[in-house]
């Protein structure tokens, strides 16, 4: 037990807290005793009062004096809206202690992307991705954490902290392994749920066995504290009243100390009974009674602090309280005198030109609750004010907007939206969210109301399609909206829709808005989105003669603007997916480009059209041996995400697609790395969507390639790669996958059978294109034994569909196939075209599979050894394996090695 508190120590609170200390100060020397050591997470927990924030002084005091550099926020419970809040309070005085260009130097590419969130940069023209914000602002503490080593994040009253903080902290203690950094959080056990409580969670996980969970003082710490306090003459029975009347609670404990001392009274038996009365004032309504014994003016200047919350000056909270200058100076220090304000402790960031803050957050709530409700409304409209003629913004004011009272206002409407797209512009979809919903309630004017209910229909779409689709069909269903706003708001709730699964509906929904509109570029338009759902759906239900529709209306275009330029593209697709010529395919996609590039308005971040479509255009070049064309435009995707820092969705697109285009260049070892990072972006927006199924599809795909079978059957598992399929289309074919790694792993009946529902699904959507959905040759080569007539069927459907679609690769792989259902020199004939077509094709390892094969077939070492190199060129360990096999059985000597080396 701390019986005498060090004069360097935080407070009274740390009484009966050596354990506590001690494994504090533990956790600090690990972080000072070596720069390259792993970062970790400490986490306080307790209930209020428990002396959670003068732990954190205590901490701050430590790492001080060990040379560390120590950044310290706290939350609020006025301040759970204010998004970003908590970790501005972290950042802010390391950045704007340095040099604007300095600041942009230390944050590299990540400056635009999280300078806006942080209020150190103006946000762009289109709104911040949330994810590639919060990459932004891991990046950002990460790159000035490796400046300021030894350094401690302390954040207090975690329970209260935006949920934008605390999505950020949650990614940000996964990078602790590889970074040396010491965050300590304090919280409640409680008061907090939804998403803010799984970031938490994970928090406390990343915090592991390091947890200090706070308990009651004993009653001998009390007696103790309370002499301590009040002298050795104290009682034994005052103290164990003490003790009964606080139930050990150290703020309690305190508090009622000092009013012992306020009123004189001497500690001994005669005065016990006097305690409780006196504990009573310090909390809930004894406080407010206490306070009210202040004076008017006291109390007034009290409950503006609490409406504030944050940054209380004496000119604010005066202007707020609606009283002269000098009796606010008078009424703040009436309040510090009285234990209710005082100024902000080492825990807290200080505020603009010297501020308040509320001894304890007991107290803060207790003045606001205590705050007549119209009152309260009230008050919160002229903190607004108050706060927009500081010149801190609409979002600043937005979260005393939110709490004025409903009165048909239609000024407060507009400035709800305005800070509704300051909060999208630094990549708070939520914060946006909640101020256009308390827009509905106000309630906006008739031909105002479906402008909001469409802003908040875009604000929700990436975090909730399902009341995306809600809020635009509602929209929809109002007049007000101008013919263009309307088409877009068709367009998103089709995206909503796609998102949620509900592609039909979202197919069904174009499809009559397209019917309404009259000739011309918004017609158009609609017709190239119904398009493009139906032609990424998996589905068997599509409008009657799509393909020949979407081919007559794309015969008249020129490519003269984006709608006419997205018909080709859709034109070019359908083709590929139906196995159309290449050159038709590829004459359609090039004809989309302008001087061979993306047209303006059509690039990778522009929302009118969305991602879909470039997809499609990427797909179609990729499976036509245009790859160089495809590289480029997944490269491209890649690389504008990542500047507009869009690290959700589209960058697990991006990197699914460019894994693609790897794959079928024969880059395994490099398609595999992709597509792991593709996958973990993927899980990280949430699993089932069709983002995450083209990310595992791609990736088990590469890994049969590679010849790691076992782990392609794991990932499989682990992941979920299996029946039922998304409703959208994935490349290459989920089904046609799953059936090559059923065989693959020797389940050969479940083989079969996941490819001949390939081949059904392929049959209903027109699919004949063998090389993106490749069933055909695997179910061929599955059946040759048990049903040859039928295989060899399949083997020459296959390369009547190949020749058809004439690409090098579609034939060589054709022919691939036949070649392994016959023997003999029919056989090594087979195969030795097959080698001839593929050679020509940019697919290397379909090149190396060939060479391995005739090599085989004809037993010819040259070609093994050549297919050997290739393999290994594609990190294609079980073809190459499959090669040196061939080779030693003919006598050959291994490629490559030298004596004494093992081979892969």
């Amino acid at each position: 037990m701390t019986k005498v508190r060090p004069a360097a120590a935080a407070s009274a609170s740390l009484w009966e807290r050596d354990k506590e200390v001690a494994a504090i100060e533990r956790v600090v020397d690990t972080l000072c005793a070596d720069r390259s050591s792993s970062g970790r997470v400490h986490l306080l927990r307790g209930d209020a009062g428990l002396g959670k924030t003068a732990l954190l002084a205590e901490t701050r005091r430590i790492a001080e004096a060990r040379g560390c550099t120590v950044w310290s926020a706290r939350g609020g419970e006025t301040l759970r809206s204010v998004p970003f809040n908590v970790v501005r309070q972290l950042l802010q005085p390391a950045l704007l202690s340095l040099h604007p260009e300095e600041a942009r130097e230390y944050l590299g590419d990540w400056y635009d992307i999280a300078g806006p969130a942080l209020g150190i940069a103006e946000p762009g023209e289109i709104p911040a991705d949330p994810q590639g914000v919060c990459d932004g602002l891991v990046a950002a503490v990460t790159r000035l954490a490796r400046r300021d080593w030894p350094l401690v994040l302390l954040v207090d009253d975690a329970h209260w902290a935006d949920q934008e903080t605390l999505r950020w902290l949650a990614a940000f203690v996964e990078r602790l392994d590889e970074l040396a950094v010491l965050v300590v959080v304090a919280r409640r056990p409680t008061e907090v749920k939804g998403d803010s409580a799984q970031y938490l969670d994970m928090v406390a996980e990343a915090a592991g066995q390091s947890v200090t969970s706070l308990s009651v003082l004993t009653p001998e710490a009390v007696a103790g504290l309370t002499r301590a306090t009040l002298g050795e003459h104290a009682d034994d029975p005052f103290c164990r009243e003490v003790w009964a009347v606080t139930g050990g609670n150290p703020y309690d404990t305190v508090e009622l100390l000092a009013k012992v001392q306020d009123r004189a009274l001497a500690p001994g038996e005669s005065s016990a009974t006097e305690l409780r009365p006196l504990n009573r004032s310090a909390r809930g309504g004894g406080l407010v009674t206490r306070l009210e014994q202040l004076g008017v003016d006291a109390t007034r200047f009290a409950m503006a602090a609490a409406i504030l919350g944050a940054e209380i000056t004496v000119d604010q909270a005066a202007r707020l309280a609606g009283m002269r200058h000098e009796v606010a100076v008078r009424c703040a220090e009436l309040l510090r005198n009285s234990r209710i304000l005082t100024a902000p402790d080492a825990v807290a960031v200080p505020a603009d030109g010297g501020g308040l803050e509320f001894v304890h957050p007991l107290i803060a709530t207790a003045v606001y609750d205590s705050i007549p409700d119209g009152l309260r409304k009230a008050m919160h409209g002229i903190a607004a004010q108050v706060v927009i003629d500081a010149g801190k913004g609409l979002a600043a004011a937005s979260r005393h907007l939110l709490q004025v009272h409903a009165d048909d206002d239609e000024e407060l409407v507009e400035q709800l939206r305005e800070a509704a797209r300051e909060h999208l512009a630094v990549g708070a979809p939520d914060a946006a969210r909640r101020c256009l919903e308390r827009a509905l309630r106000e309630p906006p004017a008739p031909d105002v109301h479906p402008h909001v209910l469409y802003e908040l229909g875009c604000a929700t779409l990436l975090t909730s399609p399902a009341r995306t689709i809600e809020h635009l069909r509602t929209a929809l269903a109002m007049p007000g909206l101008d013919n263009a706003k309307r088409v877009d708001a068709v367009y998103r709730l089709s995206q909503a829709l796609t998102h949620n699964d509900q592609l039909e509906d979202a197919v069904r929904t174009v499809e009559a808005e397209a019917a309404r509109q009259t000739t011309g570029p918004a017609r158009m338009r609609l017709q190239a989105v119904q398009f493009m759902w139906e032609g990424i759906y998996a589905g068997e239900t599509t409008s009657p003669g799509r393909s020949q529709k979407l081919s007559t209306l794309a015969a008249t275009c020129t490519g003269r603007d984006n709608a006419e330029r997205a018909l080709l593209i859709l034109r070019g697709f359908d083709a590929m997916t139906h196995g159309e010529n290449a050159e038709v395919v590829v004459e359609l996609c090039d004809r989309a480009l302008v001087n061979g590039r993306l047209a303006p308005g059509l690039g990778w971040t522009d929302p009118e059209w969305g991602l879909e479509l470039l997809m499609m255009l990427a797909s179609s070049y990729a499976y036509t041996d245009r790859l160089d064309r495809a590289e480029a435009l997944f490269n491209e995707a890649l690389r504008a995400y990542t500047t507009a820092g869009w690290s959700g969705g589209h960058l697990a697109v991006a990197h699914a697609y460019l894994g693609l285009g790897l794959r079928r260049r024969g880059r395994l070892r490099e398609a595999e790395e992709t597509l792991r990072e593709s996958l973990r972006i993927a899980e990280r927006v949430g699993r089932g969507l069709p983002l995450y199924w083209s990310a595992i599809c791609n990736l088990v795909d590469t890994l049969l390639a590679r010849g790691h079978t076992q782990e392609a059957w794991e990932i499989s598992e682990q992941y979920g790669f299996a029946p039922p399929y998304p409703s959208t289309i994935v490349l290459p074919d989920p089904r046609s996958v799953r059936g090559r790694l059923l065989l693959a792993v020797g389940r050969t009946q479940d083989g079969i059978n996941e490819l001949e529902e390939a081949e059904k699904a392929a049959a209903v959507r027109g699919h004949l294109n063998p090389v993106m959905v490749p069933w055909a040759a695997d179910l061929a080569r599955a059946l040759v034994t048990q049903d040859p007539a039928r295989a060899a069927r399949l083997a020459s459907d296959a390369r009547r569909q190949a020749e058809r679609f004439g690409t090098d690769t579609a034939i060589g792989e054709a022919l691939r196939c036949a070649a392994a259902l016959e023997t003999g020199q029919r056989a090594v004939r087979l195969a030795g075209q097959a080698v001839t077509y593929l050679e020509a094709s940019p697919c290397q390892y379909e090149h190396a599979a060939a060479r391995v094969e005739y090599g085989i077939l004809s037993r010819s070492a040259s070609e093994l050894h050549r297919g050997l190199t290739l393999a290994r060129s594609c990190d294609a360990d079980g073809l190459a394996d499959q090669a040196q096999t061939a080779l030693d059985a003919l006598g050959t000597p291994a490629v490559g090695l030298v004596p004494g080396q093992k081979r892969r």
